[in-house]
């Protein structure tokens, strides 16, 4: 192994251990964000349900009453499921993102004057949004089932629904990995923050989160397809839904994408800490 090799495996190894050991930091970090989310809140924590079941109404009447798009959802089951199945993980991965990029400047006075691992900010972000997307899941059984009393549609539970935490934490590799990324550069360049939010709406559109990936061989649709969150988000219904495991292709190209942006995550955000104080 090379000299830059070996260094880049102790800043990995290094961020490890010092998470584990300033995880109860994590945690607290982690309930802090979360009860000032639903601070005075009078829905509280049920925001974290209506705001994908208030996404999948609006797309649902725009693709399936407003406009004929037929052609474009090409889906084996109803498409308020469908659609939802894709906003769950994505609200998940578009809210942690949100919590990060801006998560070393909120906690500036933390940041200059405390030691511990910096990666702890970004991390708590994660969790607290972890939380909503465990409870907004819990939903999508409930709907399933309306749809399947309803007579519109035939579902039974799958084996491959074990598969579910595996899809998970390859989201959760690559939502770490990226979110370190955006709440360094935010703190360098704070124009991140206003791109991260133009971004992150085109983004999902490109993710088949609400309209299927086009499956014509176009340069479009080729283009689509490194995007891992595609394979992410299929695998969700992969396994929840249809009940056969993910695209090993697919799937192992979203989980590789996920380790090296963690790794990439990691090594940078903890080589350009020592750099933080003072520059916030």
């Amino acid at each position: 192994m090379s000299v830059r090799g070996a260094v880049r495996a102790e800043r990995v190894r290094t961020f490890w251990s010092d998470l584990l050991r300033h995880r109860g930091l994590l945690l607290s970090l982690a309930e802090r964000d979360i009860r000032v989310r639903y601070k005075q809140s009078m829905l509280g924590i049920a925001w974290a349900v209506l705001l994908p079941l208030s996404m999948m109404v609006v797309f649902t009447f725009v693709f399936t009453r407003a406009i004929d798009a037929s052609a474009v959802l090409d889906v084996r089951m109803p498409y308020a499921v469908f659609a939802y199945t894709g906003l769950v993980p994505w609200t998940f991965f578009s809210m942690s993102l949100g919590g990060c990029v801006n998560s070393l400047v909120a906690n500036r006075n933390l940041v200059t004057k405390v030691y511990f691992p910096r990666e702890v900010f970004p991390l708590a972000a994660v969790a607290g949004a972890f939380v909503d997307f465990c409870v907004a899941g819990a939903v999508l059984a409930g709907l399933m089932v309306y749809f399947n009393l309803t007579g519109d549609w035939s579902f039974a539970p799958h084996a491959t629904i074990l598969f579910l935490p595996v899809v998970v934490a390859v989201q959760v590799a690559i939502t770490i990995g990226i979110g370190m990324l955006l709440a360094m550069g935010n703190l360098f360049y704070r124009d991140v923050r206003q791109v991260f939010g133009v971004v992150i709406q085109l983004w999902m559109f490109v993710s088949a989160v609400v309209v299927p990936v086009p499956r014509d061989g176009s340069l479009l649709a080729r283009l689509i397809a490194m995007n891992p969150m595609v394979p992410i988000i299929g695998a969700y219904r992969d396994c929840i839904i249809h009940g056969h495991l993910p695209d090993a292709a697919g799937f192992g190209y979203a989980a590789a994408a996920a380790a090296a942006m963690l790794v990439a995550g990691a090594v940078w955000f903890r080589k350009a800490s020592y750099r933080f104080a003072e520059c916030i």
